[in-house]
């Protein structure tokens, strides 16, 4: 599809801000986009740029019409699009997964006696409140059982008159105030639900201030089972408030947001911070394009995440810069909050600290949901064929040793070693390595020294050090040949392995490296790497065994670094030798737990006294 064959309509397109729908040949909307200026928008999709990127091009290529709407501002463009996404669901926009079906939690306080409850269906209708939306019904559903724990509202649907013969269960277990027999009256019901709606938005303090006033007031009043009702209720809410991770954010409230990708699929976590406390965490799936980047993505999450929710905080911390000269967001989502709305993206501190955080469970979630889709329609045997196709294996790779070096500066070095057995993790023979002959920064000698302490094993099992023999409780892992053995890194990781082998006069074992910067696979005399396709189930389990392999490295490297600082501390120490350092290493564990626990603490260790303890406590 070229410029010349809309060269005419392009030209007669306004230049209004509006938005557009690209169509397939069958009438599929396939694109649904927003512009300031439609034109120049338009025409930039039939350009000869080079800087097209590969998304638009394959667009391009298979649309055969598109149309427009021109609005009376950017805002109502951003509006309308969101709306039209949720309708059409084109393929070529990022979109949140069934957007439309996110629950709320409502409290209608039109009503006289108003209940909270689940719905899907949020309504402009004045006095409503919502809050949400939540991932999942069962999110809703922990929440609202939460809340009958804490406030004494009605679960019930009738008619409230006050004149009912007699209350159900609830009035009688406290979980309820009994509007329905008059027991409370509007005023008194109406605090309640102020409660519940202070508790959704994060104002726990403000609740339990009122609250202790009114059991103060209640026990001054010698009204002792109303003022014990309150207390155990400020009990049950301080008993939350424990579990609610404290941050020192001025008592801000804010959203977090991060991101990660895999193939057409993007997985969004939201942690919500409400005074300074996160009150609770979602994530939401995306369709995505494999060529969109993570920036778009979280562009488009954030216009269709807060295009349903009826709050947008004052802040939204993101993992990527948000334009802040997209002044149709920043407009249409201020207005919505009827306030000021910034972004910040931090690069250090404590707000850095919780991105990274949120990155973070984003990217376990996505490995999550890797592992839920790779276990999909026996994808572990696919992967199995295809590594064997690719690089050209005698046998189907059942058993694969994958292995990985760790450590900073060439100090605490360690490597691992993790097996996967018919595509899965075989827990039980995974190794590690604490390297012994090589000093300094050489990854390459440090693999040869792992491979050789363990392929000597399986080469040579009577001729093993007696160190390695007495390390090894399970020799019988030792005895199991890898159909392939897969290392962590280039070339130059490759050529080391190669050498032992031939030290070892290995001939029959398949070995391939893995680099991480383009994932591509290096074996023996092929001088081009392997590159398998992005959506390879191969390509997927060379890189859980290499991810999984690094993990394992580096959990071990992290202890041995800890006991290395914490040795080094206690050197210092006099009085404390090598039998004492060791009784404080097993009961400790690192330094930070040291220097937190009491002098009475450290003196409880088997040869410290007391007067010895409040040294150590002086040192460090």
């Amino acid at each position: 599809m070229t410029e010349r064959r809309f060269s005419e309509r392009l030209k007669r397109i306004p230049t209004s801000p509006g938005v557009y729908r690209m169509h397939s040949d069958s009438g599929e909307i396939l694109y649904v986009g927003k512009a300031s200026n439609l034109r120049n928008r338009l025409r930039s999709y039939f350009g000869k740029s080079s800087h097209i990127d590969l998304k638009v091009k394959t667009l391009v290529k298979i649309l055969s019409d598109f149309d427009f709407i021109v609005t009376e501002s950017e805002q109502e463009a951003l509006i309308l699009e969101c709306n039209l996404i949720k309708e059409h669901q084109p393929r070529f926009n990022s979109r949140l997964k069934d957007d439309k079906s996110y629950p709320f939690i409502k409290i209608d306080t039109t009503e006289d006696f108003p209940q909270v409850y689940i719905t899907r269906n949020v309504q402009k209708d004045s006095g409503a409140r919502y809050f949400g939306p939540f991932a999942s019904a069962g999110s809703v559903r922990r929440t609202l059982s939460l809340l009958k724990k804490l406030f004494p509202y009605r679960s019930c649907t009738k008619t409230i008159t006050g004149n009912d013969d007699r209350a159900c269960l609830d009035y009688h277990i406290k979980r309820c105030v009994g509007p329905c027999i008059g027991a409370a009256d509007k005023n008194e019901y109406s605090e309640i639900i102020d409660q519940v709606s202070l508790f959704l938005e994060g104002n726990t303090g403000q609740i339990v201030k009122a609250l202790r006033t009114r059991m103060k007031e209640s026990a001054e009043n010698l009204e002792f089972e109303k003022a014990a009702a309150l207390r155990d209720q400020i009990t049950a809410i301080d008993k939350v408030n424990e579990g609610q991770k404290v941050l020192s954010l001025n008592s801000k409230n804010l959203d977090i947001i991060g991101c990660a990708q895999w193939l057409s699929e993007a997985w969004v976590e939201v942690f919500f911070i409400r005074k300074g406390k996160l009150i609770g965490r979602d994530n939401y799936l995306m369709h995505v394009g494999e060529e969109d980047d993570l920036p778009s993505i979280q562009t488009a999450f954030i216009e269709q995440f807060y295009g349903v929710t009826p709050y947008v905080p004052p802040l939204i911390v993101t993992q990527y810069p948000v334009n802040q000269d997209n002044d149709s967001l920043l407009t249409f989502l201020s207005e919505k909050r009827q306030g000021t709305v910034r972004f910040t993206t931090p690069k250090r501190g404590e707000r850095k600290k919780l991105v990274d955080m949120v990155v973070d469970n984003a990217s376990r979630g996505m490995d999550q949901l890797k592992i839920t889709r790779f276990s999909e329609s026996g994808r572990d045997d696919t992967a199995m064929n295809e590594l064997q196709e690719a690089l050209n294996l005698p046998a189907i790779p059942r058993r694969i040793e994958c292995y990985d070096i760790s450590n900073i500066q060439g100090t605490n070095a360690v490597g691992s070693m993790v097996v996967f057995e018919n595509g899965s993790p075989n827990t039980r023979d995974y190794r590690r390595f604490q390297i012994k002959t090589v000093q300094g920064v050489d990854d390459y000698s440090m693999m040869r020294e792992m491979l050789t302490r363990r392929f000597r094993r399986l080469v040579n099992p009577d001729k093993q050090s007696a160190t390695d023999a007495s390390s090894s409780s399970k020799t019988s892992s030792w005895m199991e040949q890898p159909d392939l053995v897969l290392i962590d890194g280039g070339k130059g990781h490759l050529s080391s392995a190669l050498q032992v082998f031939l030290e070892l006069g290995i001939q029959d074992i398949p070995i391939a490296s893995l680099a991480k910067e383009n994932e591509e696979l290096f074996v023996p005399q092929t001088p081009e790497p392997i590159v398998l396709p992005r959506n390879s189930n191969g390509l997927f389990l060379v890189q859980r065994a290499r991810d999984e392999a690094h993990r394992f490295a580096i959990t071990y490297h992290r202890k041995k670094r800890a006991k290395t600082t914490i040795r080094s501390s206690l050197d210092m120490i006099p009085g404390v030798g090598p039998k004492r350092r060791k009784h404080l290493l097993r009961k400790f564990g690192s330094v930070k737990n040291l220097r937190s626990a009491h002098a009475t603490e450290i003196a409880s260790t088997p040869g410290i006294t007391m007067k010895l303890a409040e040294k150590i406590k002086l040192y460090i």
